[in-house]
């Protein structure tokens, strides 16, 4: 443990510091264990309360401190610093923080490194519906990201790694009215983009904001697929290869709204819109060679595909959330959604051997979802420093969607009893309590409960499936502050937690892969409606020490212990859809599995620690895991995708004699090597990232920003190795990434 302790503060002096733009604040009044209670009637708990309520005036580093359990916040400021295109770009600089696939394609975000869904991701306090990415949202329109590291009652325990909540703009008290214009520019191809934020007042004590963005995305990516396949019965090799390139032309329009009324002097009510409307088109070609030739050449046998698609997403929300304080120590809160969401896909592939069409593959699909939710909360003060928070909250999603294949104009073989209709929903309810109360002036405690009650059905042609399931799960926070003034601090949590299988998940109709020759690399995919939920039992320890000039040192442990774990799993299998076995990918839980880890992140300015020194914003972070899936063989037995690292350093610096601000980051995952299943092992390039920015201000009301994106542009590429005993699959797939340059222009007027 003593040598833990060097280590730790060993690494901690030597990194750099995280941006000083971390702030901590709820899109609806925060739950307890992130933040201080509501109406605490006490002269110290009300000096507390000041700090951490939504005023727009409150710092990064008094909500941090306020904060019970582990949390970080990416201020506005933050967001726009490098001009990023995509969220993903910013939240990949945060400690622990993960995307996957390309550098510069976006990809899933990923906490603790654990993908697939162990991270909790929310739009405002909820989720979005099936079929929307974080990648549509433009940073423009976002005020805030906060990140929860351990699950809180309030914000739902659907959390194992942790919690994303992006708030989107903000009805604020002061006046803005900002527009942005600018474009990227990545291998000769322009992306424009223009943007317009308003917030103003109306009335008496009413506000409203008004977020507007347009923007067009243009991509060539070059295109590498290699899979060499060992016979072992006849110990011969035959080397697949594709070369090729893709083309993507994405147009999108996003609008976010917020309008606060001041109903009474103890009543508001907001509304908020949230409209997406995106449409692409794609196309690609790809060129594919086999050594040796086989001979006879089997049926569906090609040496070219040409593939043009076009896409279409449309999505609007809209929520009502009404806040009362019935009396000095209660305060009543409802909130109530309802959205829809329509997806249109269609895609044509064109397969031809020695110049001559063979297969002509029409893929056509067409899904509606709607939504609604609905959640009540009570937050009453007990005196003492001691306050209450109970809720509940409701949702449900219903999807209906069309989906048609045709093969040469006629329906794929082996979906007939599947049908081209299906339907499938979720509901949800969830009940929690939380409590938080002050012991002196430097104990702080957090416990709450909450209970998940969760339906999902699917319905097609040949089968109708349910799956149910409900879990319970408590959780504990503690601070504990080293010194009164709160500069050094240590917190702990104990929680539960779970992930829900998702909804793709659950549904049983398969999707037959037509790719010649069929083997175990090139799998059928399928649901598995009798999936459990995973739950995860939870510690967190940290150490936080707050520099004299807004800096942060804090190191944090962390560890996680799963079951049920779902893990998708490729088998030979007998199914309906073909009257020979098929490989077969359907999710299944597979036992246990734990996970652990190091965050140390800090941020200072270089002259906190040499006095000649320029005043230089320094920010970094490490973050180390190791994780062991029971009954998968090692050495690589790891959770889904998750590194052994991560890292970030970045610096800023505004010059004293130019109205000018320079910085740089470096973001760094190395490769990783991960056992999937007894029979599958995946891998992944290590990335490193580079971004750079330079902020003109023209005068107090325009400023003109230039930034690179991924200047060390490497090449990326993931791959299967898969050993079924009759034969060995080496496969990856990938190729270069590129650097992207941005300008952008601002104004306020």
């Amino acid at each position: 443990m003593y040598t833990l302790r060097l280590t730790a503060a060993a690494a901690l002096l030597a990194c750099g510091a995280l941006p000083d733009a971390f702030a901590q604040n709820a899109p609806t009044p925060p739950d307890s264990a992130a933040s201080a209670p509501p109406a605490r009637p006490a002269a110290r708990s009300g000096e507390q309360l000041k700090r951490v309520e939504i005023s727009g005036t409150a710092s990064d580093e008094s909500i941090r401190k306020a904060s019970t359990a582990s949390k970080i916040v990416v201020t506005r400021e933050e967001i726009e610093k490098f001009g990023d295109s995509t969220l993903g770009e910013v939240l990949k600089r945060l400690p622990g923080v993960t995307t996957g696939g390309r550098p510069g394609r976006g990809g899933d975000i990923r906490m603790r490194g654990m993908g697939g869904g162990y991270t909790q991701i929310l739009v405002n306090g909820e989720r979005m519906p099936p079929g929307f990415s974080l990648d549509q949202l433009p940073p423009e329109q976002v005020e805030r990201i906060e990140v929860l590291r351990a699950p809180t009652a309030e914000y739902g325990t659907r959390a194992v790694a942790g919690t994303i909540n992006v708030v989107l703009r903000e009805a604020l008290k002061k006046r803005l009215n900002e527009f942005r214009a600018g474009f990227a520019t990545e291998r000769g191809q322009v992306s424009p983009g223009i943007g317009w934020s308003r917030n103003d007042n109306f009335g008496e004590g009413h506000a409203y904001n008004l977020t507007v963005n347009a923007m067009q995305m243009k991509r060539i990516d070059d295109v590498v697929n290699d899979t060499l396949t060992h016979t072992v019965a006849s110990n011969t090799d035959s080397l697949l290869t594709s070369r090729g390139r893709s083309e993507e032309d994405r147009k999108a329009l996003n609008l976010t709204g917020r309008v606060q009324f001041k109903l009474s002097a103890t009543d508001s009510l907001a509304i908020q819109p949230f409209i997406v409307s995106s449409k692409s088109t794609s196309n690609s070609a790809l060129l594919q060679t086999t050594t040796p030739t086989p001979n006879p050449r089997p049926n569906g046998f090609y040496d070219q595909a040409d593939t043009d698609g076009d896409t279409r997403f449309n999505m609007a929300r809209l929520n009502a959330q009404w806040q009362s304080r019935l009396s000095s120590d209660t305060r009543v809160e409802a909130r109530a959604g309802i959205g829809r969401a329509r997806a249109e896909s269609h895609t044509l592939r064109q397969e031809r051997l020695a110049g001559a069409a063979t297969r002509l593959q029409e893929d056509t699909s067409n899904s509606r979802d709607s939504n609604w939710s609905a959640l009540a909360k009570l937050s009453h003060n007990l005196g003492n420093d001691h306050a209450l928070v109970t809720g509940f909250e409701a949702e449900g999603t219903q999807r209906d969607q069309n989906r048609v294949t045709l093969v040469n104009g006629l329906p794929q073989a082996g979906l007939d009893d599947f049908g081209d209709d299906l339907d499938a929903s979720t509901t949800r309810y969830a009940a929690y309590a939380q409590d938080e109360w002050n012991v002196g002036k430097q104990w702080d405690f957090y416990a709450g409960a909450r209970w998940e009650g969760i339906t999902t059905r699917s319905r097609a042609a040949s089968y109708d499936a349910r799956n149910r399931s409900s879990v319970f799960t408590p959780l504990a926070h503690a601070r504990y502050k080293l010194d009164e003034r709160g500069r050094d601090m240590i917190r702990a949590s104990l929680t539960r937690s779970y992930r829900s299988p998702q909804l793709q998940d659950l549904i049983a109709r398969p999707t037959i892969n037509s790719q010649v020759p069929h083997q175990a690399n090139t799998p059928d995919r399928a649901g598995n409606p009798d999936l459990k939920p995973e739950l995860a039992t939870g510690l967190e320890i940290g150490y936080e020490h707050y520099l004299s000039k807004g800096g942060l040192l804090s190191a944090n442990l962390f560890a996680r212990r799963i079951t049920n774990l779902m893990r998708t799993v490729t088998a030979l299998e007998t199914v309906p859809w073909s009257s020979t076995p098929r490989w077969v990918a359907r999710p299944q839980n597979i036992g246990k599995a734990s996970t652990a880890g190091l965050e140390l992140e800090a941020r200072f300015r270089l002259d906190e620690y040499f006095a000649e020194a320029l005043p230089i914003n320094v920010r970094s972070n490490f973050s180390f895991f190791t994780s062991k899936v029971d009954g998968i063989p090692g050495p690589n037995n790891h959770i889904d995708g998750q590194p052994k690292a991560t890292a970030n350093l970045g610096a800023d610096y505004r010059l004293r004699s130019l109205p000018l601000t320079l910085g740089a980051s470096l973001n760094w995952t190395p490769s990783t090597t991960i056992q999937q299943t007894l029979i599958t092992e995946s891998t992944a390039s290590r990335k490193a990232v580079l971004d750079a920015f330079a902020l003109w201000a023209i005068n107090t009301e325009q400023s003109l920003r230039v930034s690179a994106t991924n200047l060390s542009a490497m090449d990326y590429f993931s791959g299967t190795f898969i050993n079924t005993g009759d034969q060995v699959i080496t496969s990856r797939s990938g190729g270069p990434s590129y650097v992207q340059w941005q300008v952008r222009w601002e104004m306020k007027i």
